[in-house]
């Protein structure tokens, strides 16, 4: 499904789940010389739609981070057009040292939906800048759902990839989530004082103020609610999740990685506990 403006349009690919909601959104910038921004899975049927609807040369391919849903197209599209796929680096690319430990470890791979064969072919660092004649986009690192993520300013409108969805909080999966990061983004993107959000996934947001403060403050309840579980008893992220999560039993394990980034970040700060050093499987404790 496309949605245009005069300088933008949203292509839509068929790849609704729970976690995608009805899509991932390819967003095609300019006209002479369109920037895509995250062109999406490597489905054939999507990659034409994209072509069809660039009318003009695709100078540019933009991705906010690797995931198979945002990525997987990239290097295809890149063949097709001849243009440069840009992005923050391979899929490992930003993680803290205490996620590389899980990672390694902990028995914590991570990697749901990672796109392990991303390298960009130019590198972007925080506050990068890339422009046409037509537009002019600056790069902001945003970790939280993704260690590489990156987001994309566009004068007073912001494509967001992951980290802020309207319909959703995003996922924070360890190693490649982390919560204290999702906490400094969503700061970071207030202080922007963006006038919308474009989500990778779901409608724009038009209050952009309102949903950071909500998704921050749903971050603090979830915090608030296992504290609460775990003063009743020692607790791993499994059971935590089954007792906090209302959610259908096939979400239960996503629910499980965001209920253990919440306690990567509150061992940080030594409010919660946990003998040896943090794995999947480890049990912690109030402290």
């Amino acid at each position: 499904m496309t949605h245009a403006t005069k300088d933008l349009r949203i292509i839509a690919a068929d790849n609704p789940s729970p976690l995608t909601g009805p899509g991932t959104n390819t967003f095609l910038l300019g006209r002479d010389q369109v920037a895509v921004i995250d062109p999406g899975p490597d489905l054939p049927a999507h990659r034409a739609a994209i072509l069809a609807a660039a009318g003009g040369r695709i100078s540019h391919i933009f991705v906010t981070h690797a995931h198979l849903d945002h990525s997987g197209g990239a290097r295809a599209l890149s063949q097709a057009t001849g243009a440069p796929i840009l992005g923050f680096g391979p899929a490992e690319a930003g993680r803290s040292a205490v996620m590389q430990r899980l990672a390694a470890e902990g028995g914590i791979a991570g990697g749901e939906g990672l796109d392990r064969d991303f390298a960009p072919d130019v590198a972007l660092t925080d506050g990068a800048v890339v422009e046409s004649d037509e537009w002019r986009l600056v790069a902001l690192h945003t970790p939280g759902h993704f260690a590489g993520h990156l987001s994309f300013q566009d004068g007073a409108r912001v494509f967001c990839g992951d980290v802020v969805m309207g319909w959703s909080s995003t996922l924070i999966s360890p190693p490649d989530g982390d919560l204290g990061d999702y906490f400094r983004t969503l700061s970071r993107l207030d202080q922007l004082g963006a006038a919308e959000l474009l989500p990778a996934h779901g409608t724009a947001v038009a209050d952009p103020p309102a949903r950071l403060a909500e998704l921050a403050a749903h971050r603090r309840l979830r915090t608030a609610q296992i504290l609460a579980a775990l003063r009743e008893g020692p607790a791993d992220a499994t059971a935590l999740a089954r007792r906090i999560y209302d959610v259908a039993p096939a979400l239960i394990p996503a629910a499980t990685r965001n209920v253990l980034a919440h306690l990567i970040a509150l061992s940080e700060l030594g409010a919660v506990s946990t003998p040896g050093q943090i794995a999947a499987n480890s049990v912690f404790s109030a402290d």
